[in-house]
């Protein structure tokens, strides 16, 4: 299922949003750029669950392996990699930037990228293999869009018999779907964090942050909103006296 778009109001693009598109798509062309040396960067910056590990065990002055939690979700390891992601970012993040605010939506990205390298480093403790992308934050934005917006509706792509077709699904049965699959994937591969290269317990892992952080932020936001209506009532109750 390949997501075209949503029906939520004000589709426009949101700063933040594009700003985190902005900077995916710089350190992808600094990558190839950088041509074979990119290999060098992946594994410098990239999310490897033992050293993380390491360093809890044994803090040392070198503060990169935590660092790479947030590193990692720069770094992507192909173009098809690359636009898989940013088209969930592109259409799933503004209505949540705009339900969050600018600034509280960079920190829940941030932090669910965070929870989602957590979550991979707890299923795959001894792994050595760099883990890069930036699916484990949007998963979390995917989270809080199933909570926010369930009744809104995905212009979703799907495989038909020689053909495809565009048909429009509600969001809570979108990912619900999306969801189990990454569960499913997760659970059934030989490995516990990751199966043919991809690690299906990180975007889990951002999937619940998103599911359980979202209601917090979003009533904080709603009570900024409700707060500021009341001071404006306030004063043009005065006005007119």
């Amino acid at each position: 299922m390949i997501p075209l778009g949503d029906d939520v109001k004000g589709g426009r693009l949101t700063p933040i949003n594009t700003l985190l598109v902005a900077t995916n798509l710089g350190v992808f062309a600094a990558q190839v750029w950088l041509d074979d040396r990119a290999s060098r960067l992946v594994y410098a910056f990239g999310l490897v669950p033992a050293r993380v590990v390491g360093f809890l065990a044994y803090p040392v002055a070198d503060l990169m392996p935590p660092l790479t939690l947030l590193t990692s979700i720069f770094l992507h390891g192909g173009v098809l990699h690359l636009a898989g992601n940013m088209l969930y970012l592109v259409i799933f993040g503004r209505a949540v930037e705009r339900r969050f605010g600018h600034a509280p939506f960079l920190c829940f990205y941030l932090s669910a990228g965070i929870a989602a390298g957590l979550a991979t480093v707890w299923m795959s403790p001894h792994s050595t293999i760099p883990v890069i992308g930036a699916s484990g934050a949007i998963a979390g934005v995917l989270g809080a869009y199933f909570v926010l917006y369930p009744r809104a509706r995905i212009l979703t792509l799907l495989p038909v018999p020689l053909a495809l077709t565009a048909v429009r699904v509600p969001a809570v049965v979108y990912l619900l779907a999306w969801f189990a699959l990454q569960l499913y994937a997760g659970s059934s591969g030989s490995r516990p964090a990751m199966t043919g290269a991809v690690a299906w317990w990180a975007h889990v892992g951002g999937f619940l942050f998103g599911v359980g952080l979202a209601p917090l932020v979003a009533r904080e936001s709603s009570g900024r909103v409700r707060k500021v209506s009341r001071a404006s009532s306030a004063q043009t109750r005065k006005a007119g006296r």
